[in-house]
C-alpha cells in the first residue's frame, strides 16, 4: 500500500474512532442508572451489627455509588478520633463508591460534655482530614470528585462535592442540623457566616454547570432538614432561610428535575415543599422540585434511586427494607 493510500486509511480509522467516542459520550447521558441513598447510621452498637446486612444488600443490587447524608452516630457519643476511623473502616466495605456529607452529630454538637466538650470547629477539621483527602470518594472502587476547595477562595470546604453522572449533577454540601451551627456563640455564628456564604456560592455554581451541560436533573445532598414548613421568622430555621431561598429561585430558573435529599429528623418521606404553604400562602408547588428523607436510626435501611431519561419524573424511589 503507497503512502497515499496509507494517510486515507488513517483518516477514516481516526473518523471512525471519533465518531463512535462522541456517539458513547452522547448515549452515556441517556442511559439509566441506580444510586443509594442513606443516612443518620450507624447509632448503636445494634445497628453496627446490622450493618453489614445494609452493606450487602446495596453491593449486590444494581447502584453505581451510595451517599450517606450524615450524622456516622448518635448525638451521645464521644466524638473522638477513634469513633471517626471506625465508621469510615466499615463504609469501605462498600464494593462501590461511597460519599459522605456530614451531619450535626458528627461535629456542630461535639460541644457537649457527654460529647467530650470538643471544640466542634477542631471536630470539624478532623473529619475532613479523616474523610475528606484527595479528589477521590471513599469505597472499595472510587469516583473522582470536584471538591470545592479547588477554588482557593474556598480552600477549607473540601467536603463540598460534585460530580456528574450519565449527565446528572451530584452535588454535596455541609450544611448540619441544629439550626445549622447558627445561634450559639458569636465564634460558631462566625463559621456558620462563612461557611453558608460557601455553600450558596457552591450551590450557584453547580446549577450554572448543569445548565451549561443541558442536563435533566441535579441531585443535591445536605444533612439537615432545614423547615421547609416552618415560618421563616421561626428561629429553627434561621439559619436556613438563606439556603431555602436560594434552592427555591436556583430551581424556578433550572429546567430540569431537581431533586433535595437530606436526613436529620429520621423521617422517611418523599414529598414536594416549595414553596411554603400557608392558608395565607397558597402558591403551586414547583412541579421540578422533590425532597427525599432517607431512613434513619433505629431503621436500617435505604433508598433506591433511578434515574430513567425516558421517565417524566426523570427520578423514582424505592424503599429497600433490609432484615
Amino acid at each position: 500500500m503507497n503512502k497515499k493510500y496509507l494517510i486515507i486509511a488513517f483518516i477514516v480509522f481516526v473518523s471512525i474512532a471519533s465518531f463512535g467516542i462522541l456517539t458513547y459520550a452522547q448515549d452515556s447521558g441517556d442511559r439509566p442508572f441506580e444510586f443509594a441513598l442513606i443516612g443518620d447510621l450507624p447509632y448503636s452498637a445494634e445497628q453496627e451489627a446490622k450493618f453489614p446486612n445494609l452493606i450487602a444488600d446495596i453491593n449486590r443490587s444494581p447502584a453505581t455509588f451510595v451517599v450517606h447524608d450524615g450524622d456516622i452516630k448518635n448525638g451521645y457519643t464521644v466524638c473522638d478520633d477513634a469513633v471517626f476511623i471506625k465508621t469510615k473502616q466499615l463504609f469501605e466495605k462498600f464494593e462501590i463508591p461511597f460519599i459522605l456529607t456530614y451531619g450535626d452529630n458528627d461535629w456542630t454538637d461535639c460541644h457537649r460534655s457527654n460529647n467530650g466538650s470538643y471544640d466542634p470547629v477542631e471536630r470539624l477539621a478532623k473529619l475532613r482530614e479523616i474523610f475528606s483527602k484527595g479528589t477521590q470518594s471513599l469505597g472499595k472502587r472510587t469516583l473522582t470528585l470536584t471538591r470545592q476547595s479547588e477554588n482557593p477562595q474556598f480552600a477549607k470546604y473540601r467536603e463540598n462535592v460534585r460530580w456528574t453522572y450519565h449527565g446528572i449533577v451530584f452535588l454535596a454540601i455541609n450544611m448540619p442540623g441544629s439550626n445549622n451551627n447558627f445561634g450559639r456563640t458569636p465564634e460558631q455564628d462566625k463559621e456558620y457566616v462563612d461557611r453558608n456564604f460557601a455553600n450558596l456560592a457552591w450551590i450557584k455554581e453547580s446549577f450554572t454547570s448543569a445548565k451549561r451541560s443541558n442536563s435533566k436533573g441535579i441531585i443535591l445532598i445536605a444533612q439537615a432538614n432545614p423547615g421547609f414548613e416552618l415560618d421563616p421568622a421561626n428561629k429553627r430555621r434561621s439559619g436556613y432561610n438563606d439556603f431555602i431561598a436560594t434552592l427555591e429561585a436556583e430551581t424556578r430558573n433550572f429546567p430540569g428535575q431537581v431533586v433535595f435529599v437530606h436526613g436529620d429528623t429520621h423521617y422517611f418521606r418523599i414529598d414536594k415543599p416549595l414553596p411554603r404553604f400557608d392558608d395565607d400562602t397558597q402558591l403551586p408547588r414547583l412541579q421540578n422540585f422533590t425532597r427525599v428523607e432517607t431512613f434513619g436510626s433505629p431503621n436500617v435501611h435505604w433508598l433506591r434511586a433511578t434515574y430513567d431519561p425516558k421517565s417524566p419524573n426523570v427520578f423514582e424511589f424505592q424503599q429497600r427494607i433490609v432484615p
